[in-house]
């Protein structure tokens, strides 16, 4: 991870505590052509761990936290990756696999990014 990539993964981190009350633990981005992947460990609070144990709990969690990710992007742009990047923000996959507590988000940009 280049040092681009690491300012990026701090705003990440930075963005999600700000609008989730908590980022993940550890992030790693990859930037390649005009997205910056993000793999993430560390995103459950205790409480959605709690709730993960629940029947259905998983699924409902996996949902919830995928469509609100997307949902919170969509109402506040992340401005600040923006001007690091000096490009765009257009789009944003969300996964996340509950049991292993690690997810991926794969940011689209209206141009390539800088390659490590």
């Amino acid at each position: 991870m280049n040092k681009l990539e690491a300012e990026f993964s701090n705003l990440v981190k930075a963005y999600r505590k700000r609008h989730m009350g908590k980022g993940p633990g550890r992030i790693t981005t990859t930037f390649c052509k005009n997205w910056a992947i993000c793999e993430m460990e560390g995103n459950l609070s205790p409480v959605e761990k709690f709730i993960a144990g629940a029947e259905d709990g998983k699924q409902m969690l996996r949902e919830a936290r995928t469509q609100w990710v997307k949902e919170i992007y969509r109402n506040h742009p992340p401005v600040e990756m923006e001007e690091l990047l000096g490009a765009r923000f257009l789009d944003l996959y969300v996964d996340i696999d509950i049991d292993k507590d690690f997810g991926m988000s794969i940011f689209v940009f209206d141009r390539v990014l800088p390659q490590s």
